[in-house]
Order: C-alpha cells, then sequence, then structure tokens
C-alpha cells in the first residue's frame, strides 16, 4: 500500500459535471460540510445525471444499479452555501457493472476539494439479481467514459 496521497483532479479530468445545492443541515459542528454528505452527493449527481438522460425511472425501471462500493478522499473543506459540482467519469464499464469516478468543486474553482469512486452493479428490479446493463444505459454511459 502506497502513503502518497493523490493530487485533487481538476476540471479537465471529468467529461460531465452535475450541480448540487449545499444546504444549511450539511454543515456540522466544525463549520463544514460533515464527510458523510459528500456521498450523497456523489448519489444525488449520478442518478440525476441518468434520469436526465432518461435511462432511468426511479420508479419503473426494470433494471436498476445499485450500489455496491464508494470511497471518498478529502482534500479541502467545503461549507454552505456553496454550490456544488460533481464531475463525472466512467473509469470502468463492465457486463453489468460500472464503476464512477466522482469528484467534488466547490463553486467555480478549478481543483477538486475532495475526489472518490462510486460503484453500481444493475439488477433486475423483481429478483434483486445482476444482470447485464441494458443497451440504452451503456450507451449513456459510455459517453463517460474519458479516452486518454
Amino acid at each position: 500500500m502506497s502513503n502518497k496521497r493523490p493530487s485533487p483532479p481538476v476540471r479537465a479530468d471529468f467529461i460531465a459535471f452535475e450541480e448540487v445545492h449545499s444546504r444549511w443541515m450539511d454543515n456540522d459542528a466544525y463549520g463544514h460540510i460533515n464527510n458523510v454528505t459528500y456521498y450523497s452527493f456523489f448519489d444525488t449527481a449520478v442518478n440525476r445525471y441518468l434520469i436526465e438522460r432518461n435511462v432511468l425511472d426511479i420508479a419503473k425501471s426494470e433494471t436498476i444499479g445499485l450500489v455496491i462500493e464508494t470511497q471518498c478522499q478529502y482534500f479541502s473543506s467545503i461549507v454552505y452555501p456553496d454550490m456544488i459540482h460533481v464531475g463525472l467519469k466512467v473509469a470502468h464499464l463492465g457486463n453489468s457493472s460500472v464503476k464512477y469516478e466522482v469528484a467534488i468543486f466547490r463553486n467555480a474553482e478549478d481543483i477538486a476539494s475532495a475526489m472518490g469512486h462510486f460503484v453500481h452493479v444493475y439488477v433486475d428490479r423483481k429478483t434483486n439479481k445482476p444482470t447485464p446493463i441494458p443497451k440504452n444505459v451503456r450507451d449513456v454511459l459510455q459517453q463517460l467514459v474519458k479516452v486518454n
């Protein structure tokens, strides 16, 4: 295991962005947005991205993505009323899973305040068994794959 802490990413490292409004209740007793709230920002941004592209209907989609793994590293604090910009890209697109790389950008800053990943496994809503990612969803996710 490397002890070297990664450098924060910049906006150019990401393909798409979703805005999330911070809320007064997101601040903790230490005067910054609590660490667990970042995971909510990740979840909100990924799902909004899919909903806005008409590949996720949270009430009716037969195939849904369940979160099986998340991770976050923090670089600098954000506070209410900061506007949060969540950078998105796909690091791995498998048969039934997708790994998103995500980053939190504060207001118009170019350097991320936090970065992490978020993994969905696609399952049949009725059986909860893994299933291949539907073609329409895969097509949208493919647009988030960053080619270097």
